[in-house]
């Protein structure tokens, strides 16, 4: 099930599924280590000898607070005559998670109201050797596995403490949890539990006629006991509502720093620009690395997840976090860059498939060996791309001591690689996995992406006074531009392909699929907008890979990558918002009027219609019913809509100027 509203520190993460069910739980380190493992932490109340957990019967509707991250949800069940609005927030500073619960009486008689909720802990990613415990000092719940705990407590009437609780045992011969415990509205009190185990705990309120009642559940996480009771003494100190404040201020802050000039955006864009810069903020873990995405359900697909850096994706996140005015963020992840390429690590200058939170090697189904033959299991795109988004950086930041502790070990380092690996015949990268990670061969987008990175190795060797070497990088970029036009772009088909796979024998094989990754030519700077190789190249996407009127577009002719098999002989494949984004992109680009600009301003709106209520967007989404598919939120996704609103924004500051004096009439920046 998708996840519709992410919260972090950059440590403590917690992520909600559309039933308003905690389902991801990572701490110390966002993406590893995913202590509830996907499974549900269940809410439910008792009223009136009724009850029920949330869920269908309550339709909750999810969003955030007005451009924070404290969270705004709304929930009622009219059949229990029960109305309840939640706040959930992580504390920006400490390891504190805390909802609060406001509860509103539909009825005009005195209710006696049970709040229960479940925690289904599977620390360290596995049910085996978990702990829970009643805490008699603290009044609370506690899970602990090694150097992992996690305090639930709460507070009621002004009073902190539980007013029920039990622990239990799930997964193991048949026995499903402590959880069905509170469907009577009691809970057994059982207070140890060890193996595969979960607990529950209750709150009491006593609701007057068609009023109201406050309470709040809390959950902290550290190393060890002192840790997490020592927070739990802040929340019972300060109360929470401290906290809440404090968090939903920093969040507005945040979000608010630079000053945008977004006034000429559709009121829903304009609101989606900045939620999509908070939802990438959640991506982001405190050492640096900027996650795909965290929303663990992906695991049913080969037993594996999102949550790890990309490079290539890191670099595209971080470019639109610059331009929005987030260089420190940046900065955090090119360190991290460079620490993937010290000694003793990958000391050729190229990254690898994809990295952990931490920095080390992520999974990869990419062969060092393949036919017989050794091969580089690499992205190219990947190292050309941190390149290039770091070049973007000091265009915008001019932090040239920042460059100056990265200049060799990530530029010249990666350069110097790039500028090897070439193609003895064909004089174009050689050959590498896609950025979609599945065809070994030269591809028209890697090939844009080492251009692109091998131009800002250029200019950094000339920032440096280094001629020698920017003459070497400017003349290995201008080679593969060369090499393109002879054998990846198509002069009868007037466009660019998708790309090209070597033979044994010497010869190569043309990939004729149109691909939307084919717009890289355009949007890395090798061709303008209006170049007629560009113009033929978008349109044979926008004729070929159009899902529906309006439906967005697919990634390549015949892709079938979460494609449901009875839809599969109808469309190329489905609706990617990065790929709809890149269109919008090129219309925003080429337009010379407002009016051509209408046109890419209408695709960002189509984009933003399809966006869930809290501002999430998904990887893809359903071609039929624009549900999201696949991981949600996807990081790129929210990183392509930011860098497109900016483009356009952009574009009107270039287009409306001043007939008598040649100023801007409008600026992006007030």
């Amino acid at each position: 099930m998708p996840r519709d509203l992410p919260l972090t520190n950059g440590r403590f993460y917690v992520n909600f599924d559309r039933q308003y069910c905690i389902r991801d739980i990572y701490y110390p380190c966002c993406a590893r280590e995913n202590h509830s493992a996907g499974h549900k932490f269940r809410f439910g109340l008792w009223v009136d000898g009724t009850f029920s957990w949330m869920g269908p019967d309550w339709e909750p509707r999810l969003d955030y607070s007005w451009e924070s991250l404290l969270t705004h949800v709304v929930a009622e069940n009219p059949g229990a005559g029960i109305r309840l609005h939640f706040s959930d927030a992580i504390d920006f500073i400490e390891d504190i998670y805390i909802k609060r619960i406001e509860i509103f009486n539909l009825l005009p008689v005195k209710r006696d109201v049970r709040l229960f909720f479940h925690q289904d802990f599977h620390i360290y990613e596995t049910a085996e050797s978990d702990t829970a415990y009643y805490d008699p000092d603290e009044d609370s719940i506690i899970h602990y596995k090694k150097d992992r705990y996690f305090l639930m407590g709460g507070m009621r009437d002004g009073r902190p403490g539980l007013d029920q609780f039990t622990t239990g045992i799930k997964e193991f011969r048949k026995l499903e949890g402590a959880w069905r415990d509170a469907e009577d509205g009691v809970l057994a009190g059982n207070t140890i539990a060890q193996g595969s185990v979960d607990s529950a705990v209750g709150f009491h309120t006593e609701l007057p006629p068609s009023g109201q009642k406050t309470l709040y559940y809390w959950m902290t996480a550290g190393f060890d006991y002192e840790t997490a009771s020592a927070l739990a003494g802040k929340l019972k100190e300060a109360g929470p509502e401290f906290f809440l404040d404090r968090t939903d201020r920093y969040w507005r802050a945040w979000v608010n720093k630079e000053p945008l000039n977004l006034s000429s955006l559709p009121p829903k864009l304009r609101n989606l620009f900045k939620r999509s810069l908070l939802i990438m903020r959640t991506n982001v873990d405190s050492g640096g690395a900027i996650l795909a995405a965290q929303d663990y359900d992906t695991i049913q697909f080969a037993k594996d997840t999102y949550g790890y850096v990309w490079p290539r994706d890191s670099a595209l996140i971080c470019h639109a976090l610059d331009r929005a005015g987030f260089g420190g963020i940046s900065r955090k992840f090119f360190e991290f860059c460079r620490g993937l390429l010290e000694e003793g690590k990958e000391r050729n200058g190229y990254f690898l498939h994809k990295y952990m939170a931490d920095g080390c090697l992520g999974s990869s189904w990419h062969p060092w060996f393949l036919n017989g033959k050794k091969q580089l299991p690499i992205q190219e795109d990947s190292t050309g791309l941190v390149l290039w988004a770091l070049w973007k950086h000091y265009e915008i930041f001019r932090d040239i001591e920042f460059i100056l502790g990265l200049y060799g070990p990530v530029v010249v380092r990666c350069a110097d690689f790039m500028c090897r690996y070439i193609h003895p015949e064909l004089g174009l990268p050689m050959p590498s996995y896609d950025l979609w990670e599945e065809e070994w061969g030269i591809h028209t987008y890697t090939c844009s992406a080492v251009h692109a990175g091998l131009m800002a190795a250029e200019k950094f060797a000339l920032l440096f006074e280094e001629s020698e070497r920017a003459e070497k990088y400017r003349k290995a970029a201008l080679g593969i531009k060369s090499a393109m036009e002879r054998h990846l772009y198509h002069p009868d088909e007037k466009r660019f392909l998708k790309g090209i796979y070597p033979r044994e024998d010497g010869t190569y094989e043309k990939d004729r699929r149109v691909d939307a990754s084919t717009h890289a030519p355009f949007y890395f700077g090798l061709y303008d907008a209006g170049d007629e190789r560009i113009e033929g190249t978008m349109r044979a996407i926008m004729e070929k890979l159009r899902v529906g009127k309006d439906g967005g577009f697919a990634r390549y002719e015949g892709d079938k990558y979460y494609l449901d098999p009875a839809r599969s002989g109808g469309i190329p494949g489905n609706p990617w918002f990065i790929c709809t984004l890149w269109v919008a992109q090129w219309q925003i680009a080429r337009a010379r009027t407002r009016e051509e600009l209408d046109e890419g301003l209408r695709s960002l709106e189509k984009i933003a219609g399809r966006a869930r209520p809290s501002g999430v967007l998904a990887e893809q989404i359903d071609p039929l019913t624009d549900e999201p598919i696949s991981a949600s939120p996807l990081t790129w996704s929210h990183a392509t809509l930011v860098s497109a609103i900016l483009e356009y924004l952009k574009k009107i500051e270039e287009i409306e100027v001043c007939p008598t004096c040649g100023q801007p009439l409008y600026k992006v920046r007030a």
